[in-house]
């Protein structure tokens, strides 16, 4: 009974990449610095004896792994972390583009795709080179029109496992101002999405509910369909 409890469990596949203490996610970004705020033998002098406790403290930047973008990142009256609702970024549904060796992904790319309400994941294969200094070497890119066409075509959360969602020599970053301007979330530095079906999939990516912050780490993942159902 347990057995046929557990082939019946969904599926996950991990998205995001660890954090760990001096990672880099971009060059010029600071990596982060992980410590102890109470050791353990500390922790001995203020419980009883044979227990003991640990807590941690951790300093970075908020764009570090694998991040989500709310509007407030690009614009100062956008909404912060905690404007998001559950609906806009746990268990959407998901359509995966698979990108060729055209850097820049534009509408003709995406023309294909059905998007209205879903995630879509723009996979690139660039996350195999994250935390290398080719990570940021002619990395893919979502252009401008492919932006528009996302935004017209109902999309609610766009992700993409490269460096960045927007061409990183264009200072207007079109691909930020123009989904962030529309309340569409952004999730950059995903991994893995080649184990994702093309559609069928759930997809969540939450940050914590922090006032004040436009950006910060999450743990992305994707339920896979049952195929067996």
């Amino acid at each position: 009974m347990m057995a046929a409890m557990t082939s019946q469990r969904p599926a996950y596949v991990e998205l995001s990449h660890v954090i760990r203490a001096g990672m880099v996610t971009l060059p010029d970004l600071p990596g982060p610095e992980l410590g102890k705020h109470l050791t353990r033998e500390a922790s001995r002098e203020i419980y009883a004896p044979g227990t003991e406790f640990e807590i941690g403290r951790i300093s970075m930047v908020t764009n570090t792994g694998t991040y989500l973008d709310s509007p407030y990142h690009r614009y100062p009256d956008g909404h912060d972390l905690t404007g998001f609702s559950l609906e806009r970024t746990a268990d959407l549904p998901t359509v995966v583009v698979a990108i060729g060796e055209q850097r820049g992904i534009d509408a003709a790319v995406l023309a294909a795709h059905e998007v209205e309400g879903k995630a879509v994941l723009l996979h690139t294969g660039d996350d195999a080179r994250f935390g290398t200094p080719q990570y940021v070497e002619n990395p893919h890119f979502l252009t401008r029109d492919g932006a528009e066409w996302l935004i017209a075509h109902g999309a609610v959360l766009v992700g993409i496992d490269a460096a960045n969602i927007d061409d990183m020599t264009d200072g207007t970053r079109p691909a930020h101002t123009l989904l962030l301007g529309a309340g569409i979330a952004i999730v950059e530095h995903l991994t893995s999405l080649a184990r994702v079906p093309s559609s069928g999939a759930l997809f969540t990516a939450t940050a914590p509910r922090i006032d004040g912050l436009g950006t910060f780490p999450v743990r992305a993942y994707a339920k896979l369909p049952n195929l067996s159902a």
